[in-house]
């Protein structure tokens, strides 16, 4: 499915409150996937706070080059909204 990101704002350390196009909203702690080449970067506070939303792919990107996928957004949104993210199956 096409998830179309479009608001984001820095909430603090490494949360991004982010809402999409079908409504679904929250903040994301996304400092456990900044790891690797691509993003260890962005543990930099000041340049993580630095992204934008893609013009055309509709999801976060910073001028490092690094970027996350959307339908990975989506669903770290849906949960926190939701409260899922604290649950264990």
């Amino acid at each position: 499915m096409n998830y179309e990101l479009v608001d984001a704002k820095y909430v603090k350390d490494f949360v991004v409150w982010v809402r999409f196009d079908d409504g679904v909203q929250g903040e994301i702690d996304l400092e456990p996937e900044l790891y690797g080449p691509v993003f260890e970067p962005l543990l930099d506070p000041s340049l993580f706070r630095k992204f934008s939303i893609h013009p055309e792919f509709r999801t976060l990107v910073w001028e490092t080059g690094a970027d996350i996928a959307p339908e990975f957004l989506h669903e770290k949104a849906e949960a926190t909204a939701t409260g899922k993210e604290n649950r264990r199956l």
